[in-house]
Protein backbone atom coordinates (compact mmCIF):
# COMPACT_ATOMS: atom_id res chain seq x y z
CA UNK A 1 0.00 0.00 0.00
CA UNK A 2 1.36 3.39 -0.95
CA UNK A 3 1.54 6.44 1.25
CA UNK A 4 -0.55 8.52 -1.17
CA UNK A 5 -3.30 7.47 -3.54
CA UNK A 6 -5.71 9.27 -5.85
CA UNK A 7 -9.28 9.75 -4.72
CA UNK A 8 -12.01 9.39 -7.34
CA UNK A 9 -15.54 10.74 -7.50
CA UNK A 10 -17.65 10.64 -4.34
CA UNK A 11 -21.00 8.92 -3.90
CA UNK A 12 -22.77 12.28 -4.18
CA UNK A 13 -21.08 12.88 -7.52
CA UNK A 14 -22.16 9.43 -8.70
CA UNK A 15 -25.71 10.29 -7.64
CA UNK A 16 -25.61 13.53 -9.64
CA UNK A 17 -24.34 11.65 -12.70
CA UNK A 18 -27.17 9.11 -12.42
CA UNK A 19 -29.72 11.94 -12.17
CA UNK A 20 -28.12 13.65 -15.17
CA UNK A 21 -28.27 10.40 -17.17
CA UNK A 22 -31.98 10.06 -16.32
CA UNK A 23 -32.60 13.67 -17.38
CA UNK A 24 -30.72 13.03 -20.63
CA UNK A 25 -32.91 10.00 -21.34
CA UNK A 26 -36.02 12.17 -20.87
CA UNK A 27 -34.58 14.86 -23.16
CA UNK A 28 -33.75 12.32 -25.87
CA UNK A 29 -37.47 11.44 -25.99
CA UNK A 30 -38.50 15.12 -26.16
CA UNK A 31 -39.54 15.05 -29.86
CA UNK A 32 -42.43 12.78 -28.80
CA UNK A 33 -43.66 14.89 -25.87
CA UNK A 34 -42.50 18.49 -26.48
CA UNK A 35 -43.72 21.02 -29.03
CA UNK A 36 -41.51 22.70 -31.64
CA UNK A 37 -40.81 25.81 -29.54
CA UNK A 38 -39.62 23.69 -26.61
CA UNK A 39 -37.37 21.65 -28.91
CA UNK A 40 -35.81 24.82 -30.31
CA UNK A 41 -35.23 26.23 -26.82
CA UNK A 42 -33.53 23.04 -25.59
CA UNK A 43 -31.46 22.89 -28.79
CA UNK A 44 -30.38 26.51 -28.29
CA UNK A 45 -29.44 25.78 -24.68
CA UNK A 46 -27.36 22.79 -25.85
CA UNK A 47 -25.42 24.61 -28.56
CA UNK A 48 -24.75 27.58 -26.25
CA UNK A 49 -23.28 25.16 -23.71
CA UNK A 50 -21.19 23.67 -26.52
CA UNK A 51 -19.67 26.96 -27.72
CA UNK A 52 -19.11 28.13 -24.13
CA UNK A 53 -17.27 24.88 -23.34
CA UNK A 54 -15.00 25.48 -26.32
CA UNK A 55 -14.12 29.01 -25.22
CA UNK A 56 -13.65 27.80 -21.64
CA UNK A 57 -11.31 25.05 -22.86
CA UNK A 58 -9.24 27.60 -24.75
CA UNK A 59 -9.18 30.43 -22.20
CA UNK A 60 -10.12 28.90 -18.85
CA UNK A 61 -7.81 25.91 -19.09
CA UNK A 62 -5.38 26.82 -21.88
CA UNK A 63 -4.85 30.45 -20.93
CA UNK A 64 -5.44 31.63 -24.52
CA UNK A 65 -7.78 34.61 -24.22
CA UNK A 66 -9.35 34.95 -27.67
CA UNK A 67 -12.03 37.42 -28.74
CA UNK A 68 -12.16 36.09 -32.29
CA UNK A 69 -13.54 32.57 -31.90
CA UNK A 70 -16.55 33.60 -33.96
CA UNK A 71 -14.35 32.95 -36.99
CA UNK A 72 -14.87 29.21 -36.55
CA UNK A 73 -18.63 29.59 -36.08
CA UNK A 74 -18.65 31.47 -39.38
CA UNK A 75 -16.48 28.90 -41.13
CA UNK A 76 -18.80 26.16 -39.90
CA UNK A 77 -21.88 28.03 -41.12
CA UNK A 78 -20.44 28.66 -44.58
CA UNK A 79 -19.19 25.08 -44.88
CA UNK A 80 -22.77 23.98 -44.28
CA UNK A 81 -24.02 26.47 -46.89
CA UNK A 82 -21.56 25.46 -49.62
CA UNK A 83 -21.73 21.71 -49.14
CA UNK A 84 -25.51 21.50 -48.78
CA UNK A 85 -26.44 23.87 -51.62
CA UNK A 86 -23.62 23.42 -54.13
CA UNK A 87 -22.46 19.85 -53.42
CA UNK A 88 -25.89 18.45 -52.56
CA UNK A 89 -24.72 16.82 -49.31
CA UNK A 90 -27.27 16.27 -46.56
CA UNK A 91 -27.19 19.28 -44.17
CA UNK A 92 -26.96 16.89 -41.23
CA UNK A 93 -23.86 15.20 -42.65
CA UNK A 94 -22.31 18.62 -43.23
CA UNK A 95 -22.10 19.30 -39.48
CA UNK A 96 -19.14 16.97 -38.66
CA UNK A 97 -17.48 17.99 -41.94
CA UNK A 98 -17.80 21.65 -40.89
CA UNK A 99 -15.93 20.81 -37.69
CA UNK A 100 -13.09 19.21 -39.65
CA UNK A 101 -12.91 22.16 -42.05
CA UNK A 102 -12.75 24.61 -39.14
CA UNK A 103 -10.00 22.55 -37.51
CA UNK A 104 -8.01 22.64 -40.76
CA UNK A 105 -8.38 26.42 -40.99
CA UNK A 106 -7.26 26.69 -37.36
CA UNK A 107 -3.75 25.46 -38.22
CA UNK A 108 -2.71 28.39 -40.50
CA UNK A 109 -4.65 30.85 -38.32
CA UNK A 110 -2.70 29.62 -35.28
CA UNK A 111 0.56 30.04 -37.18
CA UNK A 112 -0.28 33.76 -37.46
CA UNK A 113 -1.91 34.61 -34.13
CA UNK A 114 0.48 32.52 -31.98
CA UNK A 115 3.20 35.01 -32.86
CA UNK A 116 1.34 37.44 -30.61
CA UNK A 117 1.12 37.41 -26.83
CA UNK A 118 -1.37 38.64 -24.22
CA UNK A 119 -3.72 41.41 -25.37
CA UNK A 120 -2.10 41.42 -28.81
CA UNK A 121 -3.16 37.79 -29.22
CA UNK A 122 -6.75 38.67 -28.30
CA UNK A 123 -6.83 41.59 -30.75
CA UNK A 124 -5.16 39.47 -33.44
CA UNK A 125 -7.86 36.80 -33.25
CA UNK A 126 -10.55 39.46 -33.63
CA UNK A 127 -8.76 40.93 -36.69
CA UNK A 128 -8.57 37.48 -38.32
CA UNK A 129 -12.33 36.98 -37.82
CA UNK A 130 -13.04 40.39 -39.34
CA UNK A 131 -10.81 39.61 -42.34
CA UNK A 132 -12.93 36.52 -43.03
CA UNK A 133 -16.10 38.58 -42.71
CA UNK A 134 -14.90 41.25 -45.14
CA UNK A 135 -13.61 38.64 -47.60
CA UNK A 136 -16.94 36.77 -47.75
CA UNK A 137 -18.79 40.07 -48.09
CA UNK A 138 -17.29 40.22 -51.59
CA UNK A 139 -18.06 36.71 -52.85
CA UNK A 140 -21.30 36.89 -54.90
CA UNK A 141 -21.43 33.11 -55.36
CA UNK A 142 -22.39 32.65 -51.71
CA UNK A 143 -24.65 35.68 -51.46
CA UNK A 144 -22.13 38.40 -50.71
CA UNK A 145 -23.00 40.73 -47.87
CA UNK A 146 -26.68 39.77 -47.81
CA UNK A 147 -25.96 36.09 -47.35
CA UNK A 148 -27.92 33.11 -48.63
CA UNK A 149 -30.85 30.99 -47.53
CA UNK A 150 -30.59 27.29 -46.66
CA UNK A 151 -34.29 26.60 -47.11
CA UNK A 152 -33.92 24.80 -50.44
CA UNK A 153 -31.47 22.30 -48.93
CA UNK A 154 -34.09 21.26 -46.35
CA UNK A 155 -37.24 21.22 -48.46
CA UNK A 156 -36.98 17.51 -49.25
CA UNK A 157 -36.81 16.55 -45.55
CA UNK A 158 -40.16 16.08 -43.72
CA UNK A 159 -40.81 18.70 -41.05
CA UNK A 160 -40.92 16.39 -38.02
CA UNK A 161 -37.78 14.55 -39.13
CA UNK A 162 -35.94 17.84 -39.68
CA UNK A 163 -36.89 19.26 -36.27
CA UNK A 164 -36.17 16.03 -34.39
CA UNK A 165 -32.82 15.36 -36.09
CA UNK A 166 -31.65 18.94 -35.54
CA UNK A 167 -32.68 18.67 -31.90
CA UNK A 168 -30.85 15.37 -31.35
CA UNK A 169 -27.69 16.69 -33.00
CA UNK A 170 -27.78 19.80 -30.79
CA UNK A 171 -28.30 17.69 -27.68
CA UNK A 172 -25.51 15.33 -28.69
CA UNK A 173 -23.18 18.24 -29.41
CA UNK A 174 -23.81 19.92 -26.04
CA UNK A 175 -23.41 16.70 -24.06
CA UNK A 176 -20.61 15.31 -26.22
CA UNK A 177 -18.41 18.41 -26.09
CA UNK A 178 -18.92 18.72 -22.32
CA UNK A 179 -17.83 15.11 -21.81
CA UNK A 180 -15.00 15.62 -24.30
CA UNK A 181 -13.66 18.60 -22.36
CA UNK A 182 -13.86 16.59 -19.14
CA UNK A 183 -11.93 13.68 -20.65
CA UNK A 184 -9.28 16.01 -22.05
CA UNK A 185 -8.81 17.60 -18.64
CA UNK A 186 -8.38 14.17 -17.05
CA UNK A 187 -5.68 13.25 -19.57
CA UNK A 188 -1.99 14.12 -19.89
CA UNK A 189 -2.94 16.83 -22.38
CA UNK A 190 -5.14 18.41 -19.70
CA UNK A 191 -2.25 18.46 -17.24
CA UNK A 192 -0.02 20.02 -19.91
CA UNK A 193 -2.69 22.64 -20.68
CA UNK A 194 -3.04 23.81 -17.11
CA UNK A 195 0.73 23.82 -16.68
CA UNK A 196 1.14 26.06 -19.72
CA UNK A 197 -1.67 28.32 -18.49
CA UNK A 198 -0.09 28.74 -15.07
CA UNK A 199 3.52 29.24 -16.19
CA UNK A 200 5.11 28.73 -19.58
CA UNK A 201 8.73 28.70 -18.26
CA UNK A 202 7.85 26.22 -15.53
CA UNK A 203 5.99 23.92 -17.93
CA UNK A 204 8.91 24.01 -20.37
CA UNK A 205 11.30 23.05 -17.58
CA UNK A 206 9.10 19.99 -16.91
CA UNK A 207 9.31 18.89 -20.53
CA UNK A 208 5.91 20.14 -21.74
CA UNK A 209 5.89 20.96 -25.45
CA UNK A 210 4.26 24.36 -25.15
CA UNK A 211 3.75 25.11 -28.85
CA UNK A 212 2.26 21.70 -29.57
CA UNK A 213 -0.04 21.89 -26.55
CA UNK A 214 -1.38 25.32 -27.51
CA UNK A 215 -1.95 24.20 -31.09
CA UNK A 216 -3.88 21.09 -30.00
CA UNK A 217 -6.11 23.18 -27.72
CA UNK A 218 -6.74 25.74 -30.46
CA UNK A 219 -7.57 23.09 -33.06
CA UNK A 220 -9.84 21.20 -30.64
CA UNK A 221 -11.73 24.40 -29.86
CA UNK A 222 -12.08 25.17 -33.58
CA UNK A 223 -13.40 21.66 -34.24
CA UNK A 224 -16.18 22.05 -31.69
CA UNK A 225 -17.05 25.60 -32.73
CA UNK A 226 -17.17 24.61 -36.42
CA UNK A 227 -19.73 21.90 -35.73
CA UNK A 228 -21.70 24.25 -33.48
CA UNK A 229 -21.62 26.96 -36.16
CA UNK A 230 -23.05 24.61 -38.78
CA UNK A 231 -25.77 23.53 -36.35
CA UNK A 232 -26.63 27.12 -35.39
CA UNK A 233 -27.19 28.16 -38.99
CA UNK A 234 -29.06 24.98 -39.75
CA UNK A 235 -31.60 26.22 -37.19
CA UNK A 236 -31.51 29.82 -38.44
CA UNK A 237 -31.86 28.78 -42.14
CA UNK A 238 -29.78 31.71 -43.44
CA UNK A 239 -26.07 32.50 -43.38
CA UNK A 240 -24.61 35.99 -43.83
CA UNK A 241 -21.10 37.31 -43.10
CA UNK A 242 -22.24 39.94 -40.59
CA UNK A 243 -24.19 37.37 -38.58
CA UNK A 244 -21.85 34.39 -38.88
CA UNK A 245 -18.68 36.32 -38.02
CA UNK A 246 -20.31 38.66 -35.52
CA UNK A 247 -18.35 39.33 -32.34
CA UNK A 248 -21.64 38.87 -30.48
CA UNK A 249 -20.94 35.12 -30.47
CA UNK A 250 -17.67 35.51 -28.59
CA UNK A 251 -19.20 38.10 -26.24
CA UNK A 252 -21.93 35.57 -25.45
CA UNK A 253 -19.36 32.82 -24.81
CA UNK A 254 -17.37 35.08 -22.49
CA UNK A 255 -20.48 36.22 -20.61
CA UNK A 256 -21.68 32.65 -20.04
CA UNK A 257 -18.28 31.39 -18.92
CA UNK A 258 -17.52 34.36 -16.65
CA UNK A 259 -20.95 34.18 -15.01
CA UNK A 260 -20.94 30.41 -14.64
CA UNK A 261 -17.33 29.89 -13.63
CA UNK A 262 -14.24 30.07 -15.80
CA UNK A 263 -11.93 27.10 -15.53
CA UNK A 264 -14.71 24.68 -14.50
CA UNK A 265 -16.57 22.15 -16.64
CA UNK A 266 -19.79 22.97 -14.79
CA UNK A 267 -19.43 26.73 -15.33
CA UNK A 268 -20.72 26.93 -18.93
CA UNK A 269 -23.79 24.87 -18.00
CA UNK A 270 -24.60 27.12 -15.04
CA UNK A 271 -23.83 30.26 -17.05
CA UNK A 272 -26.13 29.20 -19.88
CA UNK A 273 -28.93 28.53 -17.40
CA UNK A 274 -28.44 32.00 -15.85
CA UNK A 275 -28.39 33.60 -19.31
CA UNK A 276 -31.67 31.90 -20.29
CA UNK A 277 -33.27 32.96 -17.01
CA UNK A 278 -32.16 36.60 -17.36
CA UNK A 279 -33.23 36.74 -21.00
CA UNK A 280 -36.71 35.47 -20.11
CA UNK A 281 -37.04 37.87 -17.16
CA UNK A 282 -35.72 40.92 -19.02
CA UNK A 283 -37.39 40.40 -22.39
CA UNK A 284 -39.68 43.42 -21.91
CA UNK A 285 -36.94 45.85 -20.92
CA UNK A 286 -35.85 46.72 -24.46
CA UNK A 287 -32.34 48.23 -24.72
CA UNK A 288 -31.97 48.06 -20.93
CA UNK A 289 -31.75 44.28 -21.30
CA UNK A 290 -28.08 44.45 -22.35
CA UNK A 291 -27.29 47.05 -19.67
CA UNK A 292 -28.70 44.79 -16.96
CA UNK A 293 -26.82 41.76 -18.35
CA UNK A 294 -23.58 43.74 -18.24
CA UNK A 295 -24.31 44.90 -14.70
CA UNK A 296 -24.93 41.32 -13.58
CA UNK A 297 -21.60 40.27 -15.09
CA UNK A 298 -19.77 43.10 -13.28
CA UNK A 299 -21.38 42.22 -9.93
CA UNK A 300 -20.49 38.54 -10.31
CA UNK A 301 -16.90 39.39 -11.21
CA UNK A 302 -16.60 41.63 -8.15
CA UNK A 303 -18.32 39.35 -5.65
CA UNK A 304 -17.38 35.93 -7.05
CA UNK A 305 -14.34 36.22 -9.28
CA UNK A 306 -14.41 32.53 -10.12
CA UNK A 307 -18.04 32.70 -11.20
CA UNK A 308 -21.14 31.19 -9.61
CA UNK A 309 -20.01 27.59 -9.82
CA UNK A 310 -16.48 28.54 -8.80
CA UNK A 311 -17.92 30.06 -5.63
CA UNK A 312 -20.08 26.98 -4.97
CA UNK A 313 -17.16 24.60 -5.52
CA UNK A 314 -14.91 26.65 -3.24
CA UNK A 315 -17.56 27.03 -0.54
CA UNK A 316 -18.78 23.43 -0.41
CA UNK A 317 -15.80 21.60 -1.95
CA UNK A 318 -18.07 19.86 -4.46
CA UNK A 319 -17.45 19.15 -8.14
CA UNK A 320 -19.78 17.35 -10.53
CA UNK A 321 -16.83 16.87 -12.89
CA UNK A 322 -13.75 16.45 -10.68
CA UNK A 323 -10.74 17.33 -12.79
CA UNK A 324 -8.34 17.59 -9.85
CA UNK A 325 -7.25 14.44 -8.09
CA UNK A 326 -7.14 14.71 -4.32
CA UNK A 327 -4.36 13.23 -2.26
CA UNK A 328 -5.33 10.93 0.59
CA UNK A 329 -2.89 9.78 3.25
CA UNK A 330 -2.94 6.06 4.02
CA UNK A 331 -1.39 4.24 6.92
CA UNK A 332 1.41 1.80 6.13
CA UNK A 333 2.37 -1.40 7.78
CA UNK A 334 5.86 -0.08 8.34
CA UNK A 335 6.99 2.17 11.16
CA UNK A 336 5.73 5.20 9.27
CA UNK A 337 2.18 4.08 10.09
CA UNK A 338 2.71 5.13 13.67
CA UNK A 339 3.93 8.59 12.72
CA UNK A 340 1.42 11.16 14.02
CA UNK A 341 -0.09 13.31 11.26
CA UNK A 342 0.99 16.90 11.03
CA UNK A 343 0.81 19.60 8.38
CA UNK A 344 4.58 19.34 7.84
CA UNK A 345 4.43 15.68 6.88
CA UNK A 346 1.46 16.26 4.59
CA UNK A 347 3.14 18.98 2.60
CA UNK A 348 6.57 17.45 2.17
Amino acid sequence: MSLLELENASRLQHGVWIAAAALLAVLILAPWWADDSDLRSIAEFAYLVAIAQMWNLLAGYGGLISVGQQVFIGIGGYTLLILSLDAGISPFLCIPVAGVVSALFAVPIAAVVFRLQGPYFAIGTWVVADVFRLALDNVPAIGGGSGKSLTSALMSIPGWQREATTYWIALGLGVGLTIGVYLILRSRLGLAMTAVRDSVPASESLGVRVGRTKLLIYVASALGLGMAGALIYLTKLRVSPDAAFSMDWTVLMIFIVVIGGIGTVEGPIVGTAVFFFLRAMLADFGPWYLVILGSVAVVVMLKARRGIWGWVAGRFNFHVFPTRRRIRVNSLRSGFAEMPPSPRYLTE
